[in-house]
């Protein structure tokens, strides 16, 4: 699904959680222990391999059993999935998903591993039943629907991850969502590719085209004007540390991607309202003549 995020519904009780890759070697997992039938919500927390928290001076703390109930919700690092003592017939519902997506760095996932929200506790009765549905929701969606759900699932378990690591959830209330934010350092990272399109975006990010331009929608801007405005901004600084150097302008522009110098000027001048070569001159002439 969008985002990254892969969801499991099992009727039956399956042998393991839902796991990424291999288990961390030398590490004993969570075992986690459940007398009643019913339904348990999980979050497998994907791309944290390797990190693990809880050190002290006598090596690594071995994880103590955690004990669940019907209903509650318990993260668990997909790379070292918990064992399970369960009753012989219970329902599964598992949230896997990246860290980063979650707003997470990657130590986060070992302070969350084994921590579950009580179906009982005041978070835990809101997005219990809430989670429930939207699984069984989102396993039958066409793509548009199955896009939203994705993108509230998301959003939710970000906000438990959140409020279980007892971080401020409202200090930033204009932040940008995880996946903007990599979306964009994706985008500075290619900008000298001419073939960066919104379908290569959407595609190293695991998302649709359409999605991809909803993001967006939310910032104010479309994804080809935040490409160029980005890629006009490199040229700019790039003509003025470049003034002396000799480089011509439409090598500056090809750089940056830009692939016809009368398209590059024309938009330059509607930016910055001078034309690049204007521009080039004018910081050149400025600059003291000792400096390069």
């Amino acid at each position: 699904m969008p985002m990254g995020l892969d969801i499991v519904v099992s009727g039956a009780a399956p042998a393991e959680l839902p796991g990424a890759g291999r288990p961390y070697p030398a590490r004993r997992a969570h075992r986690l222990v459940a007398r009643d039938s019913g339904e348990y919500l999980f979050v497998g927390i994907r791309g944290a391999a390797g990190v693990r928290g809880g050190s002290g001076a006598h090596g690594p703390r071995q994880p103590e059993d955690v004990f669940l109930g019907p209903g509650d919700i318990c993260f668990y690092d997909a790379h070292g999935p918990a064992t399970l003592d369960f009753p012989e017939r219970f329902r599964m519902k598992v949230f896997l998903v990246p860290y980063e997506s979650l707003g997470l760095d990657a130590a986060d996932a070992a302070r969350l591993a084994g921590t579950p929200v009580p179906r009982v506790s005041r978070l835990g009765s809101l997005l219990s039943p809430f989670l429930s549905e939207l699984a069984d929701t989102a396993s039958s969606s066409l793509p548009p629907v199955g896009e939203l759900l994705a993108w509230n699932a998301v959003n939710v378990l970000a906000t438990l991850a959140t409020e279980r690591l007892g971080r401020d959830a409202t200090a930033t209330p204009d932040a940008r969502t995880p996946l903007t934010a990599r979306i964009l350092e994706f985008i500075d990272l290619h900008l000298t590719d001419q073939d960066l399109s919104p379908e290569t975006i959407a595609g190293a990010h695991h998302i649709s085209a359409r999605y991809l331009h909803r993001l967006f929608q939310d910032e104010g801007t479309t994804v080809g004007r935040w490409i160029q405005r980005r890629r006009l901004e490199e040229c700019r600084r790039d003509l003025m540390i470049r003034a002396r150097s000799g480089r011509t302008i439409a090598a500056v522009a090809n750089r940056w991607g830009f692939m016809s110098a009368t398209h590059f000027s024309r938009v330059f001048r509607a930016a910055y309202g001078m034309s690049p070569s204007e521009w080039r001159d004018t910081v050149g002439r400025g600059a003291p003549a000792g400096r390069r």
